[in-house]
């Protein structure tokens, strides 16, 4: 097992090096230390504020709460009154003024531009020594942050302990803070630890509406974010941290990004005793991705709603220079996801991405993807481990409910050859529920779960619907126990091609790979379908020249063998061994065309069975080759039988206790056999005597 594991390992390795970059810089970050755990999730402080913003015009400030509750209006309004003798007009010089852990801001209702923020840096904060990144940005070290807080942000928190900020208003609209496109960040939260956010909108960022960085403790409750570059929410390096009740939409990644949280869990198996953050009863609609986990570690997910966006929810281990990779210890729970089925990538190609964010059309609901993702799924692991999918609603998509498949190693910058094959392993889906709408109408998904077939461990519920491959390992009743688990160390030979062919995404170049149908390649444009396709003209006409070879050794002559002077006996062997030639072509012919209509389509049984009907032809091939030619005749039913066997971890059982595929071994064992097969077909010399003489 060992050299085979090394083998498998570097041809990992081999392809992880080919695979394209592309985005692969989508949020770039100063290195940063995970918190030692010893924090608390904060706890909402009731009572009086110690500092209030607001704005000074009161008719403004009346109509805005005009329509409030009377208590909390008469509230706000007695809060206004204060807030006019000693208050702050901006968030910013509030949290400023804030010189002690444990205070509370109260921002009254109204549109807060933080006009003093805004301005581009000049002096010394126009010339910081840091690295630039891809996008645009500089990679500054907290203490740069601290020297100029807003070259990057409209409103910053460093440093600051035990600090609550809310909204008065009755609901998150009432109080708003809007960086218009002129900040990477509208609020960032850089080792604040202990802050709590609650009911006020961020937006309009050329990256994130809430930054928490480097924070242990930090809670977003009802809080609103939108229409950004990138991430609505986005806490990183994190710990002891809850989203509830937030809603975020108009993201060009994703809405709920919580990307590097504590690897606490990191090497515990299904043995999980706290999660690092908890998100709950949050809606993510309307961006490229829902919810986004690069490193989404120790995570607790449930009670969500992902919907309308591109795909609902992905984790991965694609980026580099994220801690914690690779990604593991999700926990996805009484979720609803549903309708991801967005299209996107149109504002791409028709240039409005291209323009300046604040002339897209965000607020009228264009989005500027970031990232190169399968439209139409629900949930998306891209290289991760350990993570549970229990007891989710997922309907309505047209690609497929679940996606799993593995990330070599070194796409994260890792190189040891034993790593590259280290996702994605022991993930479970259990109890979920599939195309029923909580109305109980039929919505189905395209495929309920679309896996690549690599990975240790991974297990499926016993009552998953449609699926790629058409089987697959059932859970057991406790973790990490199986019922007919595999061990692949390669994901199946055609989609690895596929996945490297589809990262060939880029968004600032505007660049769609041909032949990957996550953006919009379909039939035979596809390039499964071109695989398909090719094969099968080459196997259909080596099936086609048999035939013919077959034919003229039955019929050298107007009257058959027997005039000829071939005996009777050796004259019926020749049919016998016709007829049987005969039968395989014709079943290997309808193989070869399903197998070409299997992949247009996407239909993992029918491309089982034509498996089946190739491996047929195969078998009859060999078998009526044997007397003429032995060597070649049993190398061809071997082809056959591993077809048989390919068809056969397709349809009825993944074979267990082989690191590869049958797939890879059938693709190069036909890969030889197409060779030696040709130079038979080839031959210019004349066998119809040795033929008439066989038997």
């Amino acid at each position: 097992m060992a050299p085979l594991r090394r083998i498998a390992a570097i041809a990992a390795f081999t392809l992880g090096m080919l695979l394209p970059a592309g985005a692969a810089f989508a949020h770039e970050e100063r290195p940063v230390t995970l918190p030692d755990g010893t924090g608390t999730v904060p706890q909402l402080r009731a009572g009086e504020p110690d500092l209030l913003v607001c704005k000074s015009d009161k008719a403004e400030f009346e109509r805005r709460i005009a329509k409030f509750p009377e208590e909390l209006k008469e509230r706000n309004r007695r809060l206004f009154t204060k807030c006019q003798e000693n208050g702050s007009r901006h968030v910013q010089e509030a949290v400023d003024r804030a010189d002690r852990p444990g205070m509370t801001i109260a921002i009254l209702p109204g549109l807060y531009r933080e006009e003093p923020s805004q301005a581009a840096p000049t002096g010394d904060c126009a010339r910081l020594p840091a690295r630039w990144a891809k996008g645009g940005y500089q990679i500054l070290s907290f203490e740069q942050q601290r020297q100029c807080p807003h070259n990057q942000n409209l409103v910053a928190i460093l440093g600051k302990e035990d600090l609550q900020i809310e909204g008065t208003g009755a609901g998150p609209l009432d109080v708003i803070i809007d960086a218009e496109y002129r900040k990477l960040n509208a609020v960032r939260a850089d080792r604040a630890d202990g802050v709590y956010f609650k009911n006020f909108t961020a937006q309009r960022t050329t990256f994130n509406s809430l930054y928490v960085l480097e924070t242990d403790g930090f809670v977003i409750d009802q809080v609103l974010t939108r229409w950004n570059d990138e991430y609505g929410f986005l806490t990183f390096a994190s710990d002891h941290g809850l989203y509830t009740d937030c809603e975020s939409y108009g993201n060009g990644d994703g809405g709920l990004y919580p990307g590097s949280a504590a690897d606490i869990n990191d090497g515990r198996g299904h043995d999980v005793p706290r999660y690092a953050i908890e998100i709950r009863r949050c809606k993510s609609h309307d961006n490229a991705l829902g919810y986004s986990g690069t490193a989404g570690d120790s995570l607790w997910v449930h009670d969500n709603e992902f919907y309308d966006n591109m795909v609902g929810a992905t984790m991965d281990s694609l980026w580099p220079s994220h801690p914690g990779l690779p990604q593991n210890h999700a926990r996805f729970e009484n979720n609803k996801i549903y309708d991801n089925n967005r299209d996107y990538y149109r504002h791409t190609r028709d240039g409005t991405c291209a323009k300046p964010p604040a002339q897209r059309g965000y607020e009228q609901g264009v989005v500027c993807p970031q990232v190169g993702v399968p439209s139409g799924t629900g949930v998306l692991v891209a290289g991760g481990n350990y993570n549970v999918f229990e007891d989710n609603r997922v309907w309505g998509h047209r690609r497929a409910a679940f996606q799993l498949f593995g990330v070599p190693a070194f796409i994260r910058g890792e190189t040891d050859l034993a790593k590259q094959a280290d996702t994605s392993d022991y993930n479970r889906y259990e109890g979920n529920v599939f195309g029923v709408a909580p109305t109980g109408e039929r919505r189905p998904n395209g495929l309920d779960v679309w896996w690549d077939g690599q990975g240790t461990g991974n297990c499926w519920q016993g009552d998953t619907g449609t699926s790629s491959p058409a089987v697959l390992p059932v859970c057991a009743d406790r973790a990490p126990e199986l019922s007919g688990g595999t061990n692949r160390l390669l994901a199946e030979p055609v989609k690895l091609v596929k996945l490297y062919l589809c990262a060939d995404f880029s968004a600032s170049a505007a660049r769609f790979p041909a032949g990957c149908d996550w953006f919009g390649a379909s039939g035979v444009g596809k390039v499964e379908t071109q695989l398909a396709l090719g094969g099968s003209a080459v196997l259909g006409l080596l099936a086609g020249l048999f035939w013919w070879r077959s034919r003229r050794a039955v019929h050298p002559g107007r009257n058959g063998p027997s005039a000829n002077g071939v005996p009777p006996a050796v004259a019926a062997h020749l049919r016998r061994r016709h007829r049987l030639i005969v039968a395989g072509t014709l079943t290997g012919l309808a193989g070869l065309g399903l197998d070409v209509v299997a992949a247009a389509v996407d239909g993992p049984s029918p491309a089982g069975v034509a498996l089946l009907l190739m491996a047929a032809w195969w078998l009859c091939l060999g078998t009526a080759s044997r007397d003429l030619r032995p060597v070649f005749g049993w190398f061809t039913i071997v082809v056959g039988v591993l077809a048989a066997a390919d068809a056969f971890d397709r349809l009825v059982l993944l074979i267990p206790l082989i690191p590869l595929g049958p797939g890879w071994i059938r693709g190069l064992v036909t890969g030889v056999w197409v060779v030696w097969a040709a130079m038979v077909v080839a031959s210019s010399r004349s066998r119809t005597a040795e033929e008439s003489r066989a038997g």
